[in-house]
């Protein structure tokens, strides 16, 4: 069998230039580049992906959403319609990028877009964190009254924060997020570059005997105080939250290891006794370390 090398190699060149003009966000110079690559080969693969690419460059505007409907259905489309056609048209690592710039410009477009609680999700912090934009993400919350009191702006915030500050400076966040919506923090450790936290986690998952759902995490800061005593006074930036016993376990926690290093023995024993009455399996894994 022989094959048509040189036909392939065209193709292949062809398709780059399809690409390349994409790249520049050239409408024209793409749909002409794509012209030749059909009449080249009318059956190649990568054409129909392009295309679609190409009408969405054709198609694309600055004018600023006028309602949430409106922004949750140009998410939709990019999520299911156009990030598979550009990852097949123009491979994974090129598809990223541009699509980066498209989550850029549908941030840019819902910037005036208030926050609402009947549309959690749709505002534009999770649009600049889908694009990696970390400080306009936490600028967008910052914008939110309360932010630190509503789960979908707190975990946006952690995230970005994690991205520009690292994990060391958001202890306090990441309690606040657990206590408050665990099921977002466990998003917000698969999502982060942080092998500290997510050890930790796996840790956590492996050993802590509780109803083993993702609501065990409301008990991951206290936790991780038998694993990690010296972050303590990390925890303490923790704002008091809604009082719940988790947030209490982990105040006690606090005051257990200070206690231990002052030797007060009574009084150690007496916030043993609080832990135990708070989490059992909270209490086992902390005696596991004396």
């Amino acid at each position: 069998m022989q094959f048509d090398f040189f036909n392939d190699n065209q193709a292949v060149v062809l398709r780059n230039d399809v690409i390349f003009a994409l790249e520049k966000f050239d409408a024209p110079a793409a749909q002409q580049a794509c012209e030749t690559l059909t009449r080249h080969d009318p059956y190649d693969v990568a054409a129909v992906p392009l295309l679609l690419l190409i009408v969405t460059l054709f198609e694309s505007t600055t004018i600023p959403f006028q309602s949430h409907t409106d922004m949750r259905a140009a998410c939709l489309e990019l999520q299911r319609k156009i990030t598979p056609a550009a990852i097949a048209g123009m491979g994974p690592a090129a598809a990223n990028a541009w699509l980066n710039t498209r989550w850029q410009a549908l941030a840019a477009r819902a910037v005036a877009l208030p926050y609402h609680t009947g549309h959690p999700d749709e505002h534009a912090a999770p649009l600049w964190l889908q694009a990696r934009q970390w400080q306009a993400a936490a600028d967008a919350v910052a914008q939110i009254a309360s932010w630190r009191r509503i789960p979908a702006p707190l975990s946006w915030m952690l995230h970005a924060r994690l991205q520009l500050q690292g994990l060391q400076a958001n202890w306090g966040l990441l309690a606040e997020l657990a206590w408050l919506a665990p099921q977002r923090l466990e998003h917000v450790v698969q999502q982060a570059a942080e092998p500290i936290l997510q050890a930790l986690a796996r840790k956590f998952e492996e050993g802590f005997e509780g109803a083993g759902d993702t609501d065990d995490l409301v008990w991951f800061p206290a936790w991780v105080l038998t694993d990690r005593p010296t972050l303590a006074p990390a925890l303490t930036q923790a704002q008091a939250s809604q009082h719940t016993q988790p947030e209490q376990a982990m105040r006690v926690m606090i005051e257990l290891l200070g206690l231990e290093r002052q030797g007060r023995q009574r009084d150690v024993l007496a916030h043993r006794k609080t832990l135990r009455g708070l989490n059992d399996a909270l209490y086992a894994a902390y005696m596991a370390t004396r």
